[in-house]
């Protein structure tokens, strides 16, 4: 009997991490070691750039914080970007370079929590942390394809893939909900540590326990598997049409382009609803409880999200779950506006966990399948800078404007309504 849904995504999710034979499993269980890591920082910094400090204080820290988290693309996507493309095996070195890095960072960072040299540490993690994620995007598929191929050589098609095999049965957006899952309950039980860690001990002691993290997913990091030979030469071999054709246009296949415009606007709202929620919150003086609350149901949001990914990804394309998605949120976002309260506020934080986890994975998909393999690591960095650049945007106005619940529920609503649309209609268009 076939495992549906959530439940099957958990399950499979759960068999390849522990399936430390494969190439995908032993990614699984660097993506895990990485995203426990990352969340102690964000708690870390949370308790010391927002808790502690007045809502005045923590505005003007949050919004440089914010400039620094967009200046890491600077050096991740015309630098690091062409260099994860050089190799397959370079991949590897840079994922556990990334995690190395920060093992020395947050331990520095731990001494450095109220002077400036805070920033610049921040800055040199952010880097490291976009790396892996740049490099993360172009290894799913890598990985993926050496499992079929080490399983499979006997049917190989015309084009010297196999014809049938794992990778067609799940499809890259399955890979991507299987990480995104394992990474979300990963961050779910580190972060409650993490909690636990800040108010016993306090911020410093919270990044010790990420740099000791960080050197976990060092050591995991160097076990990630050699690619297949037909994949190693899969990446190095991009043609000269195809680097031209990357040179030309940049943004990919059609599908790419509209994709990406979809994704960049649902991480506008996710910027946008998450810092309107935490200084709407510090407004109406809020304790903790509701924070917590409201990462809580987002979690579960996003886990409900990736069990509609997983059992719809062979009866849906990916183009209509992300208009789908857009669509839900406008329409969760004008409920909200109408019953501007704390509940209603927290509910829509579920919700739009839910949307969020439902396109991100579904554009990984279309980035993965579209897109030459030698240039995914370039591809993957551009389209990251642009992600990021969107969801800063939304998070500074409300930081830096205070908006009712109301009014930012509102505006939420209009633009998803709107984007839906033009990206439902427009991206058929573009196709013809």
């Amino acid at each position: 009997m076939r495992l549906r849904g959530f439940a099957s995504l958990a399950w499979a999710a759960t068999l390849e991490l522990f399936d430390q034979t494969t190439a995908f499993g032993r990614l699984a269980l660097v993506h895990v070691i990485m995203m426990a890591g990352d969340t102690l920082v964000t708690v870390s910094l949370a308790g010391s750039l927002f808790f502690s400090v007045s809502p005045t204080e923590a505005k003007t820290r949050v919004l440089l914080y914010l400039l620094l988290t967009i200046a890491p693309f600077v050096v991740v996507s015309p630098i690091l970007g062409p260099l994860i493309d050089k190799s397959a095996n370079g991949r590897r070195i840079l994922v556990a370079f990334s995690a190395g890095a920060r093992v020395l960072l947050c331990w520095s960072m731990s001494q450095h929590l109220h002077s400036l040299w805070l920033f610049p540490e921040a800055f040199l993690v952010l880097i490291s942390s976009k790396l892996y994620v740049v490099t993360r995007g172009a290894l799913v598929p890598q990985m993926a394809r050496t499992d079929q191929f080490r399983e499979s050589t006997a049917n190989v098609g015309r084009s010297g893939w196999p014809a049938q095999g794992h990778e067609q049965e799940k499809g890259f957006a399955g890979y991507n909900a299987q990480l995104t899952l394992l990474g979300t309950l990963a961050g779910l039980l580190i972060g409650s540590l993490g909690a636990a860690i800040l108010k016993l001990l306090g911020a410093p002691s919270v990044l010790i326990a990420a740099s000791i993290v960080f050197a976990g997913a060092t050591v995991a990091s160097l076990r990630l598997q050699r690619p297949a030979q037909v994949v190693r030469e899969q990446i190095a071999g991009l043609t000269q049409a195809e680097r031209d054709l990357n040179a030309l246009n940049p943004m990919g296949d059609v599908e790419v382009a509209w994709g990406l415009s979809a994704s960049a606007l649902m991480r506008f709202t996710v910027g946008f609803a998450t810092f309107l929620l935490a200084f709407g919150l510090r407004r109406e003086h809020a304790g903790l409880g509701w924070f917590a609350l409201a990462l809580a149901l987002s979690a579960l949001g996003s886990l409900v999200g990736l069990g509609i990914v997983t059992r719809v990804r062979n009866a849906v394309a990916e183009s209509t779950l992300l208009t789908l998605s857009l669509l839900a949120t406008g329409v969760g976002a004008g409920v909200a506006a109408t019953h501007p309260t704390l509940v209603a506020q927290v509910v829509l934080a579920a919700w739009l966990g839910m949307c969020a986890a439902v396109v991100q994975p579904s554009f990984d998909a279309i980035t993965q399948r579209h897109v030459a393999p030698g240039a995914q690591g370039r591809t993957f960095a551009r389209f990251a800078v642009r992600q990021q650049m969107l969801w800063v945007v939304g998070a500074v106005i409300p930081v830096a404007i205070a908006l009712r619940f109301s009014v930012g529920d509102g505006l939420l609503c209009v633009m998803m309504l709107l984007g839906g649309a033009v990206y439902g209609v427009g991206r058929r268009f573009a196709r013809r």
